[in-house]
């Protein structure tokens, strides 16, 4: 998982090489439509993340409470 948000992590430089060359491809005329394009594939890649991310952290909330409870009883059957 980290290697993807490093293969998404881009600098200014980066970003500015990237805006030049589909500004060459396209021309000045698509630029807008192609900036939306870009906008809604981030915030959909966003909101997917976010969901999976939702979703792990639910399923561990289980595992976590049940290993407390086993703790719990283990230690109060210790003492």
């Amino acid at each position: 998982m980290t290697n993807m948000l490093l293969l998404l992590d881009f600098s200014g430089g980066e970003l500015l090489v990237i805006f030049l060359a589909v500004f060459i491809l396209f021309g000045p005329k698509k630029m807008p439509e192609i900036a939306r394009k870009i906008a809604k594939v981030i915030n959909d890649v966003k909101r997917a993340s976010e969901k999976i991310k939702n979703e792990i952290n639910e399923e561990t909330k289980d595992i976590t409470k049940d290993i407390k409870e086993i703790k719990d009883k283990s230690t109060d059957l210790s003492n």
